[in-house]
Formats: structure tokens, sequence, C-alpha cells
């Protein structure tokens, strides 16, 4: 056996060197005009540093395969380090097993088992971008930055994205038991959810608030969102609508072209949406619009919070740097990186960061997020919290875990308007809103920018003219 795993690990070797040497020649054509010597130097002084960490790795792999306590299959060995080897790269980077893969393939779809909860690893610890609503987690009140420290008996500490999903995940109708660290108040509360058959309704909410102002509630970038979208602004047209509040709090992304195409709604032909820059220049692009028809010119006002993560933040930031929309609510997550996902010839796959995305101006999203241009911290519904600023540093909070849990007597959790806002009808979620202090702020923006509109116009029509 390890005759044979030496054996497929020079095969690979070889690969790489052919693969790398054809490469080389590639990009040799290319650096003729273009390349120092030394930059040719520090190619090849780089290649050979790769062959001999090769090596390195091959004997470890030999070693572990000969005499390990118990007896490992090469795949169980090469699936291993794939893992460890993503994993060390970045929380969004990682190894897909078969099934893995397969589950990912149909995350867009719009229908999956599971709580309801978009993660990522923030700050070392697994954090909840946002709940989806109307899905299991979003009416156990679970919110967009509680970390998720405990799933089962498991403590999350060092644990990897598809780990995480995959033990979230189950057959509907099954339970799962998380404990949530939550910052403020800083408190430890476990839940026990149900998981579901996960259907997503992505524009929600489509109504007129007051004084011709439309709202709509975009909560994720899947398939038919684009359409539904404009189905939306339509309906809102047709109600007279000549303004509109975009609510994007809690939306923690989706398909990047679906969100383009929603961002091309605003922007006309040749306006920047979005550009990516990476390691090489294939991995470098600008997206432009396209839209030369249903171009709307209404006043726009953009909500966001912490839970609005990756394609919610492209929309936004792009609306912001074009001088198209005037941001409120809180900063956003921050998630700006893009993820190529590379199929394996065995079924397996790479979900891999290649490069990272910039708002139109330049700035980049990732790890600093969008920052509204009227900043208003949501207030829970009249019901005032008090502030607790105790942090801890991610050591600290695994080991004071079970001293917490035994100390802590679990009550029932009340959940606010805003968290149970699936059980209210129509004309209550149009109170809920109207009462909602970030969605009365932008209201109070769009009719402020109606008022301006009204001295500018005024001033003009007063201005003599000129003999």
């Amino acid at each position: 056996m390890v005759k044979k795993l030496f054996i497929i690990f020079v095969a690979l070797i070889a690969f790489i060197s052919v693969a790398t040497f054809t490469i080389g020649q590639t990009n040799s054509e290319k650096q003729i005009k273009n390349t120092t010597t030394t930059t040719l130097k520090n190619d090849r002084k780089s290649k050979d540093d790769l062959y001999s960490q090769i090596e390195l790795f091959s004997y470890s792999l030999t070693t572990i395969q000969s005499d390990y306590v118990d007896e490992l299959s090469p795949q169980e060995l090469i699936y291993g380090s794939l893992k460890g080897m993503l994993a060390s790269l970045d929380p969004h980077s990682q190894f897909l097993d078969p099934e893995e893969y397969t589950e990912l393939k149909t995350e867009t779809e719009g229908k999956f088992g599971g709580l309801g909860i978009e993660i990522s690893i923030k700050d070392g610890l697994l954090t909840i971008i946002s709940p989806i609503e109307d899905t299991p987690a979003w009416r156990e009140g679970l919110k967009a930055g509680d970390r998720i420290v405990k799933i089962e008996k498991d403590m999350t500490k060092d644990i990897t994205l598809s780990e995480a999903v995959k033990k979230l995940r189950g057959k509907p109708g099954t339970p799962v038991t998380i404990t949530i660290l939550r910052e403020k108040p800083f408190e430890l509360k476990e839940y026990k959810i149900t998981r579901e058959v996960i259907h997503i309704q992505d524009v929600k909410n489509t109504q007129i608030l007051e004084d011709n102002i439309g709202y709509i509630r975009l909560t994720e970038f899947r398939e038919d969102s684009a359409a539904s979208f404009r189905k939306a602004l339509n309906e809102l047209t047709e109600k007279g609508a000549d303004s509109l509040i975009l609510d994007l709090r809690n939306n923690p992304g989706g398909l990047l072209t679906v969100a383009i195409k929603i961002t091309e709604e605003f922007l006309p032909a040749g306006e920047v949406i979005v550009s990516t820059k990476g390691r090489r220049a294939s991995q470098n692009s600008i997206t432009l619009s396209n839209n030369k028809s249903h171009l709307i010119d209404w006043p726009v006002v953009v909500l966001i919070n912490e839970g609005s993560a990756s394609g919610s933040e492209i929309l936004a930031g792009a609306l912001k740097d074009n001088k198209r929309a005037i941001l409120v609510g809180e900063k956003s997550f921050g998630k700006g990186s893009v993820q190529s996902v590379i199929p394996l010839p065995d079924g397996s796959g790479l979900r891999l960061t290649t490069s990272k995305y910039f708002t139109p101006s330049g700035e980049s999203i990732h790890e600093k997020g969008i920052v509204p241009d009227v900043v208003v911290p949501f207030i829970d519904l009249g019901k005032l919290e008090k502030e607790d600023d105790t942090k801890q540093k991610v050591e600290d909070v695994f080991e004071n875990i079970e001293k917490q849990e035994k100390n802590q007597t679990q009550t029932k959790q009340e959940k606010s308007e805003e968290e149970i806002r699936f059980k209210k009808t129509p004309e209550e979620i149009h109170q809920i809103l109207l009462n909602d202090n970030q969605v009365r702020a932008a209201i109070n923006v769009l009719k402020g920018l109606r008022v301006y509109k009204t001295f500018e116009k005024n001033k003009n029509i007063s201005t003599p003219t000129q003999p």
C-alpha cells in the first residue's frame, strides 16, 4: 500500500511538473518583453520550493499511512489534507467532498433542508450573517451577529464552514440543538430547532408606506429574484409610487449575476457596478450596467445592517458610489470576496477565493463593509436593552461556556415584534414598518429630498435673467 501511495504521489509530482512547465512556457512567452531576469529567477526559486515541499508532504503522508495507529485509506488522508489546506487560507475557501459539492450546487435553487441561516467565520467564531425570513431560525429569534458556540454537545472552536453546514443540516423534521452567544446584552442561549425544507421568498412586503413612498424588502438573490423584483416595481408604479425604500437588511447575498441584474434597474448603461481584483490579470474585471430600458429614476433610500452581506453590499455600494441612492442604517457585514467553485475528477470540488470585490469608487468591501450615509442604530420597537460592552477573546469564550451553562437558568425567550413578523397580517406588517425607526428615518430622508428639490425649483424660477 505504501509503495502504491508513493507511486501515486510521484505521478502527482510529475503532473504538477508538466502543468507548471506548460504554464511556465505560456508565461515566458508573455514575459519576454515585460519581465526582468530577476523575476524569472524568483519564479524558478518558487517552483523549486514547491517541489521540495511536495516531497515533504509525500514523505509525511507515507509515514502516516504506514505508522499511524489506525489504518486509513488514501482517500481519507488526501481529503483530510485538502480540507486542512483550504481551511488555512481563509474562512470562505474550503474543500468539498462529493456529498458537500452536491449540496453546494443545490443551494441556489431556493429550496433546501436546514435551519434557515447564512453563516460565516468571523473573528475566529462561527457567526450568523443573517437568519432567512420565515424559517425555523427566524421564528426562534436568532439574530445577525449571533455566535454559534456549540452544535449539540460539540464546541465549534476551529470548526470549518463545511463541517458546520454538515452538522446543522439534516433530514427535515429532525431537531438540532445549538448554543448561541449574543454580545448585546451578553448572554448564552440554547435553542432546539427543528429542521425544515427551506422555501425562500425573495421579494416581500411590496407596498406604499405613505405619501407615495414605495417599499420593497429583498431577502436574497436567487434565480427568480430579478424577475420578482421587476414585478414588484411595476406593482408600485401602478399604485402611484414616486420614490422607493429598498430594504436589504439581513440580506446575506446569493447569486452575483442576479444582484448585478437588480442593480442595473437603477443605473443607466455604462455606469460601473462592481469590480474584482485578484492575483492574475484574468481574475480582474469591471462590471458595467447594460440597462437601456426600464430605468427607475425615483429617489431611493437603501436600508442596510450588519446582516447585509455579499450581493447586497455590492448593490448598496454601487448605488451609493454612483450617487443613485442614500444608504440608511448600520454598517454591513463585510463579505466581499469571490469564491470560484472548481470541480475535481472524483466528484469533489474546491471552493476557492480567487479575487475580491471593490465598489465603483475603488473601496474594498471585504472585512470592511459598507458604511451608510446616515447611521441609524436599530431600536427594537421601543424595547430598550442595557448596553453590555463586555467582549471576550475567542479562547476565553469557549473556556467560560461550561461555567456559564451551569449557572444559567434558561427562560422562555421574549420575541420582539420584529422577530415574529411572520405571524402578522398585511395591515399589521404595514404598521410595524411605520413604527420601525430605521424605516421611519428612510421616509424622513425621502421627504427631505422632496423639500430640497422644491427649494431648488423655486430658486431657479426666482433667479432673474441677466440682460
